[in-house]
């Protein structure tokens, strides 16, 4: 159904923000025999342009780079204190093995003070980013020697199966980078209306600094966000708090605390879902943002946009998960919204 190998791979490659290299090393072998031109920009957005019949250009933004973290104390015992680059829920760290990125990558695992140790008062605390640290098995003096202050550290966790499912870190947003990766595979051979430009940014997780760069730079006509959404629907959650459900399809979004979409673009991905029998739902999720609000507000004009989101359980966790259905969907819907962009009245009525 879905290139699950590859999807493994992207989840798997290290690209914490400021640090994606490793990632972007991957896209650009995968993407360059699909398009005609490729750009790299200073900050390191990877830009992938398939050049369409008309001079009008659609821009597309997935993030290359994952929740992590970054080394910025390594105490004489070989201890290491990190910042967070991106949001964590921090009661999900506990034990957790990372991937220290010093001159060779090396495991390390999350402590903290031990249950037994605490106060009682400790015990019913929520635990706090700054009651871990690293352990990284090795005496201070070997630490140091092979990790320095401003290494970046991310998950340690492999991408499996589950039923419908795929799990896996960093879903939030390697399952998008696939999506746009399949999509270019799709229309390798197609005619398009407009110039595409497939953009895998950099930094999103640090305040959509990759796409607000590019968004600049290509200054689209029309563009989508592509990124992942909180589904909720979990025990307990009220109808009103799901917002997406896995296996509900791809999420049309409406809304997020940084973007109101585009009407006509929220129209338009409507009833192309409608007109291909592609299952769709509809997002409207009150805080968090993409870089939808780049790709629509960075250019000299403005540009009409919207987003397509992918439902996904456990967001921002030590592990993630989605629907390889959800998924399909997206592709799906992204390949007609490209080449059918031509044929929808996009002008307002006054």
């Amino acid at each position: 159904m879905i290139d699950v190998s590859l999807l493994k791979k992207i989840c798997e490659t290290p690209g914490a923000p400021g640090f994606e290299d490793r990632i972007r090393k991957l896209v650009k072998k995968e993407v360059e025999p699909l398009v005609d031109e490729i750009q790299i920009d200073n900050m390191g957005n990877l830009i992938a342009i398939k050049k369409g019949r008309e001079d009008k250009r659609m821009m597309v933004a997935a993030h290359m780079d994952e929740i992590s973290f970054m080394v910025i104390h390594i105490d004489d015992d070989g201890f290491i204190r990190f910042q967070t680059l991106g949001g964590f829920d921090p009661k999900t760290l506990t034990s957790q093995r990372v991937i220290v990125h010093g001159k060779k990558d090396l495991i390390g695992v999350m402590g903290s003070k031990p249950i037994h140790l605490m106060k009682p008062d400790e015990r019913r605390k929520a635990p706090e980013i700054k009651d871990f640290f690293i352990d990284m098995g090795l005496p201070g003096e070997k630490v140091k020697e092979l990790v320095s202050v401003g290494d970046p550290i991310t998950r340690e966790r492999e991408l499996i199966e589950m039923g419908d499912c795929v799990n896996s870190k960093s879903l939030d947003n390697r399952v998008s980078v696939f999506i746009l990766i399949e999509t270019l595979r799709r229309l390798k051979d197609k005619e398009i209306p407009y110039d595409f430009y497939a953009v895998f940014t950099v930094q999103e997780e640090v305040g959509l600094r990759g796409a607000l760069k590019a968004g600049h730079l290509i200054d689209p006509d029309f563009g989508l966000g592509l990124d992942v959404t909180i589904a909720f629907d979990l025990p307990g959650a009220q109808a009103h708090e799901v917002v997406t459900e896995l296996g509900g399809g791809a999420a049309i979004k409406v809304l997020d605390g940084y973007t109101i979409c585009d009407p006509r673009m929220v129209q338009y991905l409507k009833q192309l879902a409608e007109k291909h029998d592609i299952k769709c739902q509809m997002e409207v999720l009150a805080a968090g943002g993409t870089d939808t609000a780049g790709v629509q507000r960075a250019g000299k004009r403005g540009a009409i946009a919207g987003a397509i989101s992918i439902p996904l359980r456990h967001m921002h966790q030590v592990i993630e998960m989605a629907n390889k259905h959800d998924i399909l969907a997206t592709i799906d819907l992204l390949e007609v919204a490209v080449l059918e962009l031509d044929q929808y009245k996009w002008e307002r009525d006054e």
